[in-house]
């Protein structure tokens, strides 16, 4: 997928930006498509944040991921931009994207990604 959705994005000044607190926002019902058989992925995403100066808007939100309803992309790459997207918009102290998508062909797939990356070292 190639296209980003990013500018769909909204964020509002965090009201308590001097105190780490947790933000969990559920996404039961994204839908995206594979980019292989053109059938839909359903799934749900859990976004677990700490902000910093802004917080994400929620309809926007929702207006963001029903772009992906019609886009072909395989569950590691829409997770990953997701994650992208949403720290580009709010630079978060700390975020994880949780991704559960329903089984299909009796397989089931959990996407995490996180920011920042506790797997990464700038020494690999």
């Amino acid at each position: 997928m190639s296209e980003s959705f990013r500018e769909l994005l909204e964020t509002f000044p965090n009201p308590y930006p001097q105190r780490d607190y947790v933000i969990e926002t559920i996404c039961p019902e994204f839908t995206s498509v594979c980019p292989i058989t053109g059938q839909p992925d359903f799934g749900t995403l859990t976004i677990v944040y700490i902000p910093d100066e802004t917080c994400f808007e929620l309809k926007s939100l929702k207006l963001y991921l029903q772009q992906y309803r019609n886009h072909g992309a395989f569950y590691e790459q829409v997770t990953n931009q997701i994650l992208d997207d949403l720290v580009a918009v709010t630079s978060p102290r700390s975020m994880e994207l949780r991704a559960e998508f329903t089984p299909r062909g009796g397989i089931r797939t959990n996407v995490v990604v996180s920011y920042p990356d506790e797997n990464w070292s700038e020494e690999e």
